[in-house]
């Protein structure tokens, strides 16, 4: 097995769906977003937004829990050599909201693997870099954004 099976290469893997439901959004926007059209239902449908919605950061903060739930599993790790271990990422770009989600929507969590890379200035780690993102139930884009992970690969 290569590292690029491993990581599967240019396949896009569902993570896996998520319902938005009401209470759900407004204790997440409480805590961390807590705008009129995220905190309470009758002032978002007078808002641009025209109704309750998650926080664009309620939506990425999901896909990186049904990201780790759907992690690459290292057990089926058959190269040369230990099993690839994850670490931290060193950040995203790009990210986009593309289109709000709206009280009772189900949004479907994806990401592809792009390519990896060795970082010269740690020895036996490799940068993955990835393409995320999210889909609403007509399949229209939600969400997206680059980002990368460390792994040790030695």
């Amino acid at each position: 097995m290569t590292l690029d099976e491993f990581f599967r290469i240019g396949t896009t893997v569902t993570l896996g769906s998520h319902r938005f439901e009401p209470e759900e959004i407004k204790a997440f926007a409480r805590k961390y977003d807590p705008q009129v059209f995220h905190v309470d239902e009758e002032a978002a449908k007078a808002s641009v937004l025209g109704g309750l919605c998650a926080s664009g950061w309620h939506t990425a903060a999901t896909w990186m829990k049904y990201n780790l739930q759907a992690r690459m599993d290292a057990e089926g790790w058959t190269g040369p050599g230990p099993a690839p271990e994850f670490g931290p990422s060193p950040g995203f770009k790009n990210l986009k909201w593309l289109k709000p989600v709206y009280a009772g929507e189900t949004v479907t969590f994806t990401r592809t693997a792009l390519s990896h890379r060795p970082i010269a200035s740690r020895p036996g780690w490799r940068l993955l870099a990835l393409r995320s993102e999210a889909f609403d139930s007509t399949g229209d884009k939600v969400l997206e954004f680059e980002s990368a992970v460390l792994v040790k690969v030695e």
